[in-house]
């Protein structure tokens, strides 16, 4: 008895319900709600797939190249953190920091996939020589040039950097030391995200370069040494800041080239002399050494207005 009552109810119940909600208004609502809904996730995804084309530089789609981050890209044996634990495990673990409970933390991308994105592999043109030889005007001109070409660059200059995060530093044999190391860290930041970029320091001593130089390549990073070698007579010929008076005049102690030494590189990757070459060749001939080198930004072939 209550089998086939509640069984008969249960369908009554059942019809009646259903029937009364199809044939009402708010069956018509909840279809196109649904209908809504369904449209609103396929027009996500067209935007979506959009986007992403549209970021993403056209050498890179057609190359196939996957800027996915859910999965490691970097091989284990040159990743970042596979490089310092061999080099701290060398050394005792860790001597080079003071803090010894870190662990480096890998990114999800490589540097071709960053490289994609951006359309240009980062780098960093080291720009050195004496005070006055030129290395600021040059760098502010390639930095100009390359960023008009559609390439992604910044400056790191001498001065610059002592007004903010080098500024508790002075100008001794030590703080020259820990001024370049400091510089090179940051440069390799840069230039990890695919910046192209340009130090311009006098950076004197041969060994701080050639320690800024391993930073880049225990990452496989790309560095390019530049020699603005120009002779100290005409350095202080120009003397745009008045440091060589200061110095000839005893009022500026430990001054690069005058009582201070500047050991020129041995083996650079380009020497460019400003008292010969103007500031537009110059550009020219740091721009040609990057596409030597696999970097390869656009050569622009007219002139390059002084800044």
């Amino acid at each position: 008895f209550f089998s086939s009552f509640f069984a008969s109810g249960t369908a009554f119940f059942t019809s009646s319900f259903f029937s009364s909600f199809f044939a009402s208004s708010s069956f018509s609502s909840f279809f196109c709600a649904m209908n809504a809904v369904r449209a609103l996730g396929s027009s996500l995804s067209l935007v979506r797939s959009h986007a992403a084309r549209t970021a993403m530089p056209v050498a890179a789609r057609s190359s196939g190249i996957s800027l996915s981050s859910s999965r490691s890209v970097l091989p284990s044996s040159r990743s970042p953190s596979a490089l310092r634990v061999a080099a701290f495990s060398s050394k005792g673990g860790g001597a080079s920091t003071k803090s010894d409970n870190i662990v480096w933390s890998d990114a999800l991308l490589s540097i071709e996939e960053r490289t994609a994105l951006s359309g240009c592999r980062g780098a960093t043109i080291w720009m050195t020589g004496l005070s006055g030889s030129g290395k600021s005007t040059v760098g502010a001109l390639v930095e100009k040039h390359l960023i008009e070409a559609g390439l992604l660059s910044y400056r790191l200059d001498g001065d610059n950097v002592r007004f903010g995060l080098n500024r508790d530093l002075g100008f001794s044999e030590a703080d020259r030391k820990e001024n370049i190391r400091r510089i090179a860290e940051v440069a390799k930041l840069f230039t990890d995200c695919g910046v192209l970029t340009i130090c311009s320091f006098i950076s004197p001593y041969r060994s701080d370069r050639d320690s800024a130089r391993e930073v880049f390549a225990k990452d496989g990073l790309p560095f390019f040494e530049v020699f603005v070698d120009v002779p100290i007579d005409v350095a202080e010929s120009r003397d745009p800041k008045g440091l060589y008076k200061k110095a000839r005049d005893g009022k500026l102690k430990g001054f690069t080239g005058i009582d201070a030494p500047y050991e020129a590189p041995l083996k650079p990757e380009l020497t460019i002399q400003t008292h010969v070459h103007s500031p537009e060749e110059c550009v020219r001939q740091v721009v040609e050494m990057l596409a030597k080198h696999g970097v390869k930004p656009p050569i622009r072939h007219d002139s390059v207005d002084a800044p």
